[in-house]
């Protein structure tokens, strides 16, 4: 049996899961995980941190406001 190497832990039915997802989406695994990823912190984190800074130009909307 050949071992399974991942970068990252998650279970097989996990694994399965984010590939259908990228599949869905045209995405390979790693650029579906970023595209999750970035879209999380911007979320949570609209205005950036401190060390993270939205792009120039960007428009950076409250929470409570309607798109």
């Amino acid at each position: 049996m050949k071992k399974k190497v991942r970068t990252y832990s998650a279970t097989d039915q996990e694994v399965r899961m984010l590939e259908a997802i990228a599949t869905y989406h045209g995405f390979s695994r790693s650029a579906m995980l970023t595209s999750l990823v970035k879209k999380e912190f911007w979320r949570i984190f609209p205005a950036g941190t401190d060390d993270v800074r939205p792009d120039a130009g960007a428009r950076i909307q409250d929470s409570g406001e309607e798109p």
